[in-house]
């Protein structure tokens, strides 16, 4: 039996000598659907229940698998017929060595190894749910994930540091890249857009250590976010008419506080007639626009040579004819040549910076500035930053778990060598519930914002109701 399936695997065929009928083809396919849309939670709480046999038959036919199969053949194959194939094999392996495993057993022993070839092994069912947006691995032995804001400890492990290693290496290989002891630490992107951070011993002490930041599926629009609470419909008329009236906009956050998600609801309601030149580290936006040049940085190679960091991306989108520049995070030297564009006729930009409160965030383009080698008074750089950047957005993820936009904020100049600043709206906090939930309202100040009269002239009206404090029916979710 183990010949025929080496035969037929290095053949890189499923082919006789016991080839399936069209009728056996199209039900296995079906079963192989059927069988990977079974339910996370049902995979997820039998992982933890698979009993000593099950996994020393796991073992043993994982074994047996690399033995009579050539792991290059699956690059050929599309997942459909890679996992019919592994699947396949798995269950001749189970019927020859006629293991005592149950049915499900079975059929979780063949997911697991599935799991395994093609996959992030053991992650691959919280891959597959939706409700997780972080995957975070301390150690074979330790990993968590966050649900609704909230971190919870799994049962998933790995078998060791080595299995974790191998899995980590999967990941960073594909993308040409390399982790190990000369270069322990790496960021990279798996295929659904997810970003990874991977370290590696020595620089992590208790063994390897990694992070997933979940890539979202569904796109979330303005009315998803006041749905969520995260906003009200006023707001998001308004910041709706910020970006349609070309104000440049920085989106100010923690870590984990929906900047990402925001840019991209606030991309959304770019006119689709314009050219826009997106720069990240990582790609995530997903704008829906027809005229979408998306850039991303390249780190150096093993050499050392080739990185192509967002400074020079920024340069770059210059030269681009760009409507519009949208950056996914300013983190560097690259803040100075943002604001030179946002100065110099490139209005409608939007950006995000990781910061605790919009005067932080100003503060920090500062320091980004000064990274840079320019050296500015003081006063003159403040200068550009009140005359680049128009509105601040401040977001924040409360002790409910819940990601709100606390602040909107408007940038109205200089007085001496402060730059002067107009809270328009604001989430004022009530306390706790007894459930834990953060209790408060989104109002206006009652500050009428100066862009509203800069609009006006743009053809987009904002009435003055939106900005009365006792005008609640428009505010409240």
């Amino acid at each position: 039996m183990l010949s025929e399936l080496r035969n037929r695997l290095q053949a890189g065929k499923r082919t006789p000598p016991s080839a399936p009928t069209p009728q056996a083809a199209a039900a296995a396919a079906e079963n192989v659907m059927a069988w990977e849309s079974a339910t996370v939670e049902s995979l997820y709480e039998t992982r933890s229940q698979l009993n000593p046999i099950d996994a020393e038959w796991r073992e043993k036919i994982y074994q047996q698998l690399l033995k009579v199969m050539d792991l290059s053949l699956l690059d050929s194959l599309e997942p459909a017929d890679a996992t019919w194939q592994i699947r396949e094999i798995c269950q001749r392996l189970l019927d020859e060595h006629a293991a005592p495993v149950s049915a499900a057993g079975r059929q979780q022993i063949i997911k697991q190894i599935t799991d395994e070839v093609l996959g992030l092994g053991p992650l691959e069912p919280l891959l597959a749910d939706a409700t997780v947006s972080d995957i975070l691995v301390n150690g074979h032995a330790s990993v968590y994930v966050e649900r609704h804001g909230k971190l919870q400890r799994t049962d998933v492990r790995f078998r060791d540091d080595q299995h974790l290693l191998n899995i980590i290496d999967r990941i960073v290989s594909s993308l040409g890249r390399r982790i190990d002891e000369s270069s322990p630490l790496v960021d990279a992107r798996l295929k659904d857009g997810s970003r990874v951070n991977a370290i590696i011993p020595p620089l992590a002490i208790d063994g390897p250590s990694m992070s997933i930041r979940r890539f979202a599926v569904d796109l979330l629009n303005a009315e998803s976010l006041v749905q969520m609470g995260t906003l009200t419909p006023a707001i998001a008329l308004v910041l709706k008419a910020i970006v349609r009236g070309r104000m440049n906009v920085l989106v100010s956050g923690g870590t984990g506080t929906g900047k990402t998600t925001m840019l991209n609801v606030l991309s959304s309601f770019i006119p689709h007639n314009e050219r826009i030149v997106t720069i990240e580290d990582s790609a995530e936006l997903q704008l829906q626009q027809p005229h979408v040049v998306r850039l991303e940085t390249r780190p150096p190679n093993i050499e050392g040579r080739g990185e192509v960091n967002q400074r020079e991306l920024v340069r770059n989108s210059l030269r681009m004819r760009p409507d519009r520049i949208v950056i996914g995070e300013v983190r560097g030297a690259e803040a100075l040549d943002m604001l030179a564009a946002m100065n110099t006729g490139h209005d409608g930009s939007i950006t995000t910076i990781h910061a605790n409160t919009p005067r932080d965030a100003l503060s920090r383009i500062e320091n980004m500035v000064s990274m840079s080698g320019a050296t500015f008074p003081i006063k003159a750089l403040r200068q550009q930053i009140a005359s680049a950047i128009d509105v601040v957005i401040q977001l924040e993820r409360q002790e409910d778990g819940k990601r709100r936009l606390v602040s909107v904020q408007e940038i109205n100049g200089m007085e001496g060598e402060i730059i002067t600043m107009t809270e328009i709206f604001t989430f004022e906090r009530r306390g706790i519930g007894e459930h834990g939930e953060v209790l408060g309202d989104y109002r206006p100040t009652g500050m009428v914002p100066a862009f509203r009269d800069v609009l006006a002239k743009r053809g987009i009206e904002l009435p003055l109701e939106l900005f009365r404090p006792d005008w609640m029916e428009a505010l409240q979710p």
